[in-house]
């Protein structure tokens, strides 16, 4: 009976002393009533009970741990990592799995690393990951929640990328073997791989596995290849394509800013370097064709530079018809059918002679008639010739003046440049007088051109 009473009275005490005291250390009562050390963790919270005990409230205590551990209190509301996901966990009791006061070495966290089930983390181990120890990714030193999941964090000491290739890992390796390369979705990336691409090694243009900051133009891996020397500038994919960096699409007449040059004939088998010589950009090329011709120009330029009026695109040597009627010399006749080569013996055409004996040079008169062959030849037929000594001339021929020769009997002087005889009797029959001159020159007041001898005026 008095032991009764005595511990009616400690109770009353201890519980006068809680409901009276509001900042206190342990007292007597719960000193007293205590059932052993708190784990070294709870140590500093050992004299003050009300932090984890609220007075005749057994249902508080879940309450008051995850108020002080906020993170377990977050899990269980987001419902993430083991405290969130795990169905006991997510609804019992803390002191369901966690007791205390039994030492302060003891182990309170229950955790069984053979029969743990990984899945309710936010890391579940798949393929290799199942058969590594706890200990390869957990460290004594960090708590298990804040052990990091991505593999650069595991990996980074074995990484032969040294970084470079950045810390994702995943994007290439798998869990099954970290060896064994899954394939790497390069379309994902900022340069699609496309045409001849496709089947390149990676380090063709990942020097030094550098993947970071490479450059995406062709010319950033094509330079070595540029034949032009950078003339045509940097827009390789202007004539060159993936599939085949020597196959060349470039349409000249669209590509261009140059539509009133377009590539027609033979020029569409010329190479770019043939005209283009200099910097595509900054030497700005003329389209006339003396331009790129003037060295095959046989002319020396003599005649013009508009090489078009005859020459084609197909073949250079091709000449197409020519107009030469519109120059000084129509052709008529027979010139017509005449090769170009019968009068124009060098290919400068400009200055050639027009006079009909520069060309028919095989004139038997032996130039007694003067150099304009045209009086007397026409150009349908050299041999037909016409020429009205009456008309044409200031001497009419009456008479025994039509059966005359030509060239023996009043032209008989060579290669004269102009038909300057006289006109006068006595100038041709003058060893023919028979008065010696006596009677004067003018042999018409007596004589008559059907014959000399006959006389037909009186003096």
């Amino acid at each position: 009976m008095g032991r009764r009473l005595i511990c009616a009275l400690v109770i009353g005490i201890g519980m006068a002393s809680a409901l009276t005291s509001t900042v206190r250390s342990q007292n007597v009562f719960e000193q007293l009533v205590s059932p052993g050390p708190v784990i070294a963790g709870h140590a500093k919270l050992e004299k003050e009970c009300g932090d984890c005990h609220a007075p005749f409230s057994r249902g508080s205590q879940t309450r008051l741990c995850l108020a002080c551990h906020k993170e377990i209190a977050a899990d269980r509301t987001t419902a993430k990592r083991f405290h969130g996901r795990q169905p006991d966990a997510v609804k019992q009791e803390c002191v369901k799995c966690h007791t205390d006061h039994i030492g302060r070495d003891a182990d309170i966290n229950q955790l069984d690393r053979e029969t743990f089930d990984h899945a309710f983390t936010n890391f579940q181990l798949r393929e290799a990951h199942k058969t590594v120890q706890c200990g390869g990714c957990h460290l004594k030193t960090v708590k298990f929640r804040d052990t990091p999941g991505r593999c650069f964090d595991c990996h980074k000491t074995i990484d032969p990328h040294k970084g470079r290739l950045g810390e994702t890992c995943e994007d290439c390796h798998g869990e099954t073997a970290w060896a064994r390369v899954k394939p790497f979705d390069h379309d994902k990336t900022k340069f699609r791989l496309q045409g001849a691409h496709r089947t390149v090694v990676c380090a063709a243009c990942h020097v030094g596995e550098r993947y970071k900051g490479v450059g995406t133009t062709c010319v950033d891996c094509h330079q070595i290849q540029d034949v032009h020397g950078g003339r045509y500038g940097t827009k390789c994919e202007r004539c060159h394509d993936q599939n085949k960096w020597k196959t060349i699409h470039f349409d000249h007449d669209k590509d261009t800013k140059f539509p009133n040059f377009p590539l027609r004939g033979a020029h569409v088998k010329v190479k770019c370097d043939t005209c283009h010589t200099g910097d595509l950009y900054r030497d700005k090329l003329a389209t006339t064709c003396v331009a790129c011709h003037r060295k095959d120009d046989q002319h020396k330029g003599q005649l013009g530079t508009r090489c078009e009026r005859c020459h084609v695109e197909d073949n250079w040597r091709q000449i197409k018809s020519f107009d030469h009627d519109l120059t000084r010399f129509p052709l008529i006749g027979r010139h017509a059918i005449v090769p170009c080569e019968e009068c124009h013996r060098s290919r400068a055409y400009k200055g050639t002679p027009m006079v009909c004996v520069s060309c028919h040079r095989d004139d038997h008169h032996e130039g007694r008639l003067g150099a304009n062959c045209a009086l007397c030849h026409n150009p349908n037929n050299w041999a037909s010739w016409r020429f009205d000594h009456d008309k044409q001339t200031r001497f009419p021929l009456t008479g025994a003046h039509r059966d005359l020769n030509c060239q023996q009997a009043c032209h008989v002087t060579k290669n004269v440049a102009k038909i300057t005889l006289a006109t006068d009797c006595y100038s041709c029959h003058r060893k023919d007088d028979p008065h010696g001159g006596s009677f004067g020159l003018r042999c018409d007041r007596c004589h008559v051109t059907t014959s000399f001898q006959k006389v037909g005026k009186q003096l």
